[in-house]
């Protein structure tokens, strides 16, 4: 059989480089039809077969639009899906930013650029979608940018559906290089193809890398006037200023608890199902302010009742599902640590550990029951928190008065600090233990405040150097009070039994230590000390003003003037004399002149006697017998030598 490939081979060439299959012509047809001696049928709406096809397109579309009952082929669509907002009187939550659209587009005041940020699951993709809809907006009786939304218009289902040619969106997830912008770039200049504007939508726009970015700064400056950009994002501070600068800005809020139920009721209507108030309460709760995550919770919710209707879901139902079945066990174990029962502590960590739970999660619900105890100090509306069951929020509010402010202060910060090391140690377990073992022994620690009560209402006969107790030294036993009642434990603290030993050890130090009545003797005691650089400072780099030595309880006062080139020494000094003498002194410093420095004052001495020795009649003839000596040094003999009863010494030995 012999096959002509003259035309044929030209027109599957075409095929190949369009990619579409050849349509015969009639010429063709007609010679197929003629060689198998059959003829052309005839296309009519009373053909067989197009009732049944056009009642199946039908059914297709009552399963798209009906509530969704999942069937054999899974064409199940989420909830978060199909209930996307297709107007803007169906967004929640972001009245702010349609009203200024909505003036925008009333005024003719429309951008050209529009940056849509905020946390996930606010609706910025959606409202991307909706505001591109309203820019190519096309009715029969409307033919202009409108926020009037109700009615769809020609292009307004391709456009939610993400199918329209002219609107194009873009992943920068995935695309995030120069050369996919230069394809925006290269396209831009050419006009719509169907509708009125050509709209970019470009997502996590973030992720752009800084070449795409500088690439698109012109473009986006001075776009033609057909085209319009919209960009969407969950971090807006790593977005270059020069592109926010080009844009108008809109913050999608977080949803609120009350827009969150109002969106779980809307939906639940709509689904005809019906879900317990506790049970949305504590869906809007986990969902944090997120549509989206709302819903799909929802939607997990909904896909546990049994489709025969024997499965409900409760408050208790929904606080597994949510994974808040466990905040009674986090509760035990932050009692037992705030009570310092490590050995008990580490067997229930050891417990939730064995039944899955994750080290740095436990940590970190920890840190959020403690923050949660802190809002029950001063946020009366906290104890209606349905996250928490109501006997978890009665124990909750026992636990608030119990502790302080300082104390829950404390444990947020070892929390906040030990999940970080959970997180990043080796071994989380073993972190996590170290943390709750920390926590127990910082629990019941004194605060300074407390120290400073119970040394004040120590009894003043009792001798400074007395030890203090074993049970004040171990914390093996309560030290018994004044009144034969068991102090608090806070008082036995091994750290609290070490604050008080340096205080009593500073006491005896101010009964023993040197009184300094002149500016000499400080420098005197810096030398005994040996702390070289200071006594240094003091004789070298110090003018002295005033002098006021320390005198009981009233403090000594040292004025000085600093030499040129000389540190500050006021705070050092300071923080010496109080360690050194157990007295406090205060240092300041004076533009006055002052006094001499102790070493001009020594040098010049020292001067004065080189030169009274050098007219020494006997100095002078030693020198000139011996040219090459020179005085070295200048002792008072006549100080130094004994005297016996006023007589004169025997200048002979005998």
């Amino acid at each position: 059989m012999m096959i002509d490939t003259g035309s044929f081979g030209a027109q599957m060439t075409e095929q190949t480089e369009n990619n579409t299959a050849p349509e015969p012509t009639e010429e063709h047809v007609d010679s197929e039809l003629q060689d198998e001696g059959a003829q052309a049928p005839e296309f009519t709406a009373d053909a067989p077969g197009f009732d049944m096809l056009a009642d199946a397109d039908a059914d297709n579309e009552v399963e798209n639009d009906a509530a969704p009952i999942s069937g054999d082929d899974g064409s199940y669509k989420v909830l978060a899906r199909k209930y996307r907002p297709r107007n803007f009187d169906d967004l929640i939550g972001q009245e702010a930013m349609v009203q200024t659209l909505t003036n925008a587009f009333d005024s003719g005041r429309i951008a050209h650029g529009f940056m849509l940020t905020g946390v996930r699951g606010v609706g910025k993709t959606t409202t991307a979608r909706i505001l591109a809809r309203a820019l190519n907006y096309q009715t029969e009786a409307i033919n202009a940018p409108s926020m009037a939304l109700q009615e769809d218009g020609a292009h307004c289902e391709a456009i939610m559906d993400g199918s329209h040619v002219d609107v194009i969106e873009m992943d920068a997830a995935s695309r995030t290089g120069i050369g996919d912008i230069r394809e925006i770039i290269d396209n831009v200049r050419y006009t719509p193809s169907a509708a009125r504007f050509k709209v970019y939508i470009i997502d996590e726009v973030h992720m752009l890398s800084k070449a795409a970015f500088n690439g698109l700064l012109k473009t986006l400056e001075e776009p033609p006037a057909h085209v319009k950009f919209i960009f969407a994002t969950t971090e807006i501070r790593q977005v270059p200023v020069t592109v926010l600068s080009r844009c108008q800005r809109f913050d999608l809020r977080r949803l609120t608890l009350d827009d969150t139920q109002t969106l779980l009721n809307r939906t639940c209507k709509a689904e005809n199902v019906s879900l317990p108030e506790e049970a949305l309460k504590l869906i809007a709760r986990a969902a944090d302010g997120s549509a989206r995550d709302a819903l799909s919770l929802l939607d997990r919710a909904l896909a546990h009742i049994d489709p025969a209707g024997d499965g409900a879901v409760d408050e208790a139902t929904m606080r597994a599902l949510l994974g808040l079945a466990d905040r009674g066990r986090i509760f035990d174990l932050f009692d037992l640590v705030m009570a310092g029962s490590v050995s008990a502590a580490l067997d229930e960590f050891e417990a939730q550990y064995v039944m899955g739970a994750d080290p740095t999660v436990i940590l970190a619900d920890m840190a959020e029951l403690t923050h949660w105890l802190t809002r029950l100090k001063f946020v009366p509306a906290a104890q209606e928190d349905i996250a928490f069951s109501a006997q978890l929020r009665s124990r909750g509010v026992e636990a608030a008065e119990k502790l302080s402010t300082r104390i829950l202060s404390r444990v947020w910060q070892v929390l906040l600090a030990g999940t970080d090391e959970a997180a990043r140690a080796a071994n989380a377990r073993a972190a996590a233990e170290m943390v709750l073992i920390r926590l127990a022994h910082l629990a019941d620690m004194p605060s300074p405040e407390e120290l400073i009560k119970q040394y004040d209402s120590a009894p003043s006969a009792a001798p400074p150097s007395a030890p203090p107790s074993s049970a004040a030294v171990t914390g093996d036993r309560s030290p018994v009070s004044h009144d034969g009642a068991a102090a608090p434990r806070a008082a036995i603290a091994p750290e609290a039994a070490q604050e008080t030993a340096q205080e009593m050890a500073q006491e005896m130090a101010r009964h023993s230590a040197p009184v300094l009545q002149n500016f000499q003797a400080v420098v005197a005691l810096a030398a005994d000390k040996r702390d070289i650089g200071l006594k240094h400072a003091l004789e070298n780099g110090v003018h002295l003003v005033a002098f006021e030595s320390a005198a009981g309880t009233r403090a000594g006062r040292i004025e000085l003037r600093l030499a040129e080139g000389q540190d500050n020494i006021a705070q050092d000094l300071t923080r010496k004399l109080r360690e050194w003498t157990g007295q406090n002194w205060v240092v300041s410093l004076s533009q006055e002149g002052g006094a001499a420095t102790l070493g001009s004052v020594k040098q010049s001495a020292a001067d004065r006697r080189e030169e009274a020795a050098l007219k020494d009649p006997f100095v002078q003839a030693a020198l000139s017998a011996f040219p090459k000596a020179e005085i070295v040094s200048i002792s008072d003999f006549e100080a130094a030598l004994p005297v016996d009863d006023g007589e004169t010494p025997d200048m002979d030995g005998d």
